[in-house]
């Protein structure tokens, strides 16, 4: 890890469920805007933090076009959607050319993004957090090499120092948590599991399985996981979503959908 990369990390320490707004998190005062978000997507890369952006430009995607084409008489988008992507049918366009009202703009197009429908063309991150596997790289991984005088403010060690603190006492404390549980957990944990990643992600009701793995294996094993979102499936309580668009995801994160017989895996949760 670089130290600008560290730096980053201890500014977001510093903040209350070390969650907070890209605004925040400069290294130092003469880094760029450019500099400390890309510094940002090189942690996503690497799953140290996780964010949320602002689509600001977007085209349609080939399988966008494809469903427009018979979208309308079958209803297969909804009335938001299909002004979406009939605004960027011609080429790229922005989320005041939708016609969908600003406060639903974001959600529409993330989830078509989502599906594969469209492609971001300019993003803009709005929100950073730590997660899990950062909490643990920090911890227990991270290690100083090199040589050079490195200079970190008081409030970046005392961030440091104060999580450290946190971290551990919660290890020793055996505190239960999604990423430590012993015991498995039944089907209403794993819905409520699954509304509260939703949320804390941002995926507007289009939750990548991979997220639920890895906060659920173990204790359960990749088939109970299955059968456990396939009993949730027959209540009705969710519906279980192909991806049409793969550009999006890793490899490793592709296979941790659930497998079909006839076309691609099942990778999205929604929640009735």
């Amino acid at each position: 890890m670089e130290v600008i990369e560290l730096k980053f990390l201890l500014k977001l320490l510093g903040n209350e469920g070390y969650k907070a707004p890209i605004g925040k998190l400069s290294p130092n005062a003469k880094t760029l805007a450019r500099d400390r978000d890309n510094i940002g997507r090189g942690l996503k890369t690497r799953e140290i933090v996780d964010f949320k952006e602002e689509i600001l430009q977007f085209a349609i995607a080939p399988t966008g076009t494809a469903v427009l084409e018979i979208a309308a008489e079958q209803s297969l988008l909804t009335a938001q959607e299909l002004k979406v992507l009939r605004a960027c049918a011609q080429g790229t366009a922005t989320p005041g050319k939708t016609g969908v009202p600003a406060e639903e703009r974001q959600a529409v197009i993330q989830n078509l993004r989502e599906r594969g429908f469209i492609e971001a063309k300019k993003t803009q991150i709005k929100e950073v957090w730590l997660t899990e596997r950062g909490k643990e790289v920090l911890a227990k991984e991270y290690d100083p090499v090199g040589g050079g005088n490195v200079y970190l403010s008081k409030k970046m060690l005392g961030n440091y120092l104060h999580f450290l603190r946190k971290y551990f006492s919660s290890e020793r404390a055996g505190e239960s948590s999604p990423t430590n549980m012993t015991e498995k957990p039944r089907d209403e944990r794993i819905l409520q599991l699954i509304i509260e990643l939703d949320k804390e992600l941002g995926t507007n009701n289009y939750l990548p399985i991979f997220h639920l793995r890895k906060k659920l294996q173990p204790p359960l094993s990749r088939d109970e996981l299955d059968n456990a979102l396939y009993r949730l499936e027959q209540q009705d309580k969710i519906e279980l979503s192909s991806l049409a668009e793969v550009r999006n995801y890793s490899e490793e994160q592709l296979q941790e959908g659930i497998p079909q017989p006839i076309g691609g895996p099942l990778f999205f949760i929604i929640v009735y």
